[in-house]
């Protein structure tokens, strides 16, 4: 209903009941679904989050037309957003009872593309964690974001669909699901290489590999000053091959935990065994407080272990067993 040709005003108040209530009805028909909830007053917190949102904004092609979306990001109308190789899938609530559907596309990363940048991170990248996280050189973030030859989309890459009658080409239920995007790369960073489908172990495997044949290399014999293999898995973010010794004599111990491997462990087998002892599932913030280990850290992890099948999402940012 309008008056006087202008839409009824709706208070910021009533649009976030509405949301909540249509999500509530989805739940019990789509127990998968997962909203886009904001933390704070800010669109995005981490280096990928903020560099999404800040590569659609500096396109002439978006700049005066992505801001439509920012409010009803915030207003919590983002009622599920799914991230796959190459595409998102969205409901976000307009002006009617039913949801909107919203399809994004996005080319991958071309092949010569891909490699020119596994070069240039070779002496920048240094760990998985570092890169989920965004710790990285100044010239690796700038490798990274470098307009038109970065690992960011350009207009031409992406192609969008909306089920609402909007006839402009960028309605406000697809630019709140581009800032959606980059809400939930805060809540799980390795979205991002998904969705550009680049394969994460593959980019910092040479790094790795020679960051740590140089610690190696600067010692010529075995003193306490070498780094064992537990300690490069935990420094690198990477999980070592066992090099069993035929010559120990077999230890007895104690009966182990159940559903603990015994001792000693490396970062990788700690947290994957409290994750799949927890019937009921483990956040982020959970292995924190079990573990000490820091966030940065405990990214990498949880995403190698769900590459491995070895976890799973269980729910809306919590881990636990595959099944």
């Amino acid at each position: 209903m309008s008056y006087g040709g202008y839409p009824k005003y709706v208070s910021v108040s009533q649009k976030m009941a509405k949301a909540e209530k249509k999500l509530k009805q989805l739940r019990k028909k789509m127990p998968g679904i997962r909203p886009v909830i904001l933390t704070g007053s800010s669109l995005a917190q981490t280096w990928w989050a903020k560099s999404w949102n800040n590569n659609l904004e500096r396109y002439a092609d978006y700049d005066n037309r992505i801001g439509r979306g920012r409010s009803y990001l915030r207003h919590g109308a983002v009622l599920d957003l799914q991230i796959t190789p190459g595409k998102v899938t969205a409901l976000v609530m307009g002006s009617v009872a039913t949801p909107y559907e919203i399809t994004i596309t996005i080319q991958p990363v071309s092949a010569n593309h891909y490699q020119t940048i596994k070069k240039q991170c070779q002496g920048h990248l240094k760990s998985l964690q570092d890169l989920l996280v965004g710790k990285f050189p100044k010239a690796l973030a700038e490798i990274f974001f470098t307009q038109h030859q970065g690992l960011f989309p350009t207009p031409k890459d992406i192609r969008f669909h909306c089920s609402c009658p909007d006839s402009a080409s960028m309605c406000k239920h697809i630019a709140a699901t581009l800032y959606g995007i980059g809400a939930r790369f805060d809540e799980d960073p390795s979205l991002f290489f998904t969705l550009r489908g680049v394969d994460t172990g593959d980019l910092i495997a040479d790094a790795v590999k020679g960051s740590t044949d140089e610690l190696l290399n600067k010692t010529r014999k075995k003193t306490a000053r070498v780094i064992d293999d537990a300690d490069l898995a935990d420094l690198f973010g990477i999980d070592m091959d066992p090099q069993p010794d035929f010559t120990a004599q077999p230890v007895h111990t104690p009966a182990k935990q159940k559903n603990i491997p015994k001792s000693p462990q490396t970062a990788t087998a700690r947290v994957a065994a409290i994750i799949v002892a927890e019937t009921s599932g483990v956040t982020i913030a959970d292995l924190v407080t079990k573990t000490g280990y820091p966030k940065s850290k405990l990214y990498g992890i949880v995403h190698r272990l769900k590459q491995e099948g070895k976890i799973k999402n269980v729910s809306h940012g919590v881990y636990g067993r595959p099944d």
